[in-house]
């Protein structure tokens, strides 16, 4: 397995996640690819990935499966980077990229077997009803609302993109660096760490808010500047 899984490198980009591969036939690539993910399923849920198959030379079929099977997996195939005029025509007719980014230095993290809770992130596509509770090891990003009656808890931080009226903690086991933001942050409770929120009253004209726990040590919610 571990001969499998070396084909591949996977880096952190600012658009996602780009993964590289060893010179190889494209069904050992693709295998490896698969094979990396099934070995680490939460690093990868919910990643836009973008892959580098040099001079490769994959038609509609090859790169449909992929795209299939990475959908599967809650892994959205976005870019495919190519020597070969032929693969860039495939993947431009499926709507793909075929220009990324190039990383900073900095902003490059190679995948390793020792990911912290941090590098890890579950995404959620829909509301949280009344009655369901989230709970997760590291950073949680809804779109959608969390509706009265709902729980988000996480060891990182909770970014919602809609409308919070339910309960959110982050940084549960302690993290005093966690934060949560919204575009409407009237929580029944809001929690960092150990820091409790008064009840949030529904705004009138809601504005996007994060609230962190500030120098004196008191969790504060202040305007969010998502521009």
């Amino acid at each position: 397995m571990e001969q499998v899984t070396s084909i591949v490198q996977i880096k952190g980009i600012r658009d996602g996640l780009l993964a590289t591969f060893s010179d190889a036939a494209w069904e050992d690539q693709h295998l490896a690819l698969i094979t990396t993910i099934n070995e680490k399923p939460a690093f990868f849920q919910g990643a836009r990935l973008a892959i580098d198959v040099g001079n490769q030379v994959l038609k509609v079929n090859d790169l449909v499966e992929l795209r299939d099977q990475l959908s599967e997996r809650n892994v959205a195939l976005w870019a495919v980077i190519s020597e070969s005029p032929t693969t860039e025509q495939t993947s431009q007719l499926l709507g793909l990229a075929t220009r990324i980014s190039k990383p900073r230095p900095e902003e490059q993290r190679q995948f390793t077997d020792t990911i912290s809770s941090e590098d890890t992130a579950l995404f959620i596509y829909k509301t949280i009803r009344s009655g369901t509770r989230i709970e997760y090891p590291g950073n949680v990003v809804i779109v959608g609302d969390v509706n009265p009656g709902a729980e988000v808890i996480a060891e990182g931080n909770v970014v919602v993109w809609g409308r919070v009226r339910g309960v959110i903690h982050a940084g549960v086991k302690g993290n005093r660096n966690a934060f949560i933001c919204a575009l409407d942050l009237s929580a029944n409770q809001l929690r960092i760490a150990d820091e409790v929120s008064a009840m949030l009253k529904p705004q009138k004209d809601p504005q996007p808010e994060i609230a962190t726990i500030n120098e004196e040590g008191k969790l504060q919610a202040e305007l969010w500047n998502i521009g």
